[in-house]
């Protein structure tokens, strides 16, 4: 492992460990003592790592508040408050968000469902633009404090940059501003159908992230909204075993993949 502090590779592991367990090193060229968390945005953290991803995944998959999680692993032998864990939220949803948008870049299809919905935030709502394909799997999603024109171009914009080309085909329920912003960020030879019934589909897909903020009962301010709602998608994606709509996976096989993927979560942020 090469030395954090002045790139050296001449290092040596001490068979003292930190009081969590985490390995330590001595440089020979800079003559500092570290450990393997150093380097990681993991490194100022009091509690294990994989403790507290599994508390933010937790967060976000799961229709948990801050105080449930708190207690659930007061009974593990952790303790800490649901104030940490609105911390390690704030400072890990976006690393879990940007790792999975990276893993599943330009996998999504070329005929998009596009709708928006409502979230309230601190009193007020603000609108949640989305987007699955024909599969339903998640191609984009993104928080706006107005629904107009400018709040769809930069929706599609965004869309194009995650997914890294443009659809063949949008659906929309038929607001004023999806025409232009269509033909502006996408082009004129997208097909774009304005029928309420064939997105019926994405409605359905809305009660996702509808279900999961009610017990929160709105989000504190538009940063912390956008941030989880990102976030709680691309977890959601993530651990969404269909892969087209009507393709039957058994439970057993539903658990296997489940611990294959959680694992291969952790994998990823501990290595980042």
């Amino acid at each position: 492992m090469n030395c954090p502090h002045c790139t050296s590779p001449t290092t040596k592991e001490r068979q003292k460990s930190t009081i969590l367990g985490y390995r330590t090193f001595r440089c020979f060229a800079c003559q500092r003592i570290f450990n393997e968390r150093i380097g990681t945005p993991f490194n100022s953290l009091e509690y294990p790592t994989d403790i507290v991803l599994l508390v933010v995944v937790w967060r976000l998959r799961y229709k948990l508040r801050l105080r449930d999680l708190a207690e659930m692993f007061l009974e593990r032998g952790f303790v800490f408050t649901h104030e940490a864990i609105r911390d390690w939220e704030a400072r890990f949803a976006p690393l879990v968000a940007e790792h999975l948008r990276a893993k599943r870049r330009g996998q999504a299809g070329t005929s998009w469902y596009v709708d928006e919905t409502y979230v309230n935030v601190h009193g007020t709502w603000c609108y949640l633009y989305r987007a699955i394909d024909r599969d339903g799997n998640l191609v984009d999603s993104r928080l706006s404090e107005k629904r107009n024109m400018e709040a769809a171009k930069r929706f599609f914009n965004q869309a194009v940059t995650m997914v890294g080309h443009a659809p063949e085909r949008v659906t929309t329920d038929g607001h004023d501003s999806y025409p232009r912003a269509i033909r502006e960020t996408l082009g004129d030879t997208v097909v774009h159908r304005t029928n309420a019934y064939l997105n019926n589909r994405l409605e359905q897909d809305h009660r996702g992230i509808k279900q999961r903020y009610y017990p929160m009962h709105g989000f504190g301010s538009f940063t912390s909204a956008s941030r989880f709602c990102r976030a709680f998608d691309e977890v959601r994606q993530f651990f969404r075993f269909r892969t087209t709509t009507k393709q039957y996976i058994s439970l057993a096989d539903q658990r296997c993949l489940f611990c294959q993927r959680l694992d291969a979560l952790k994998v990823m942020l501990l290595v980042a």
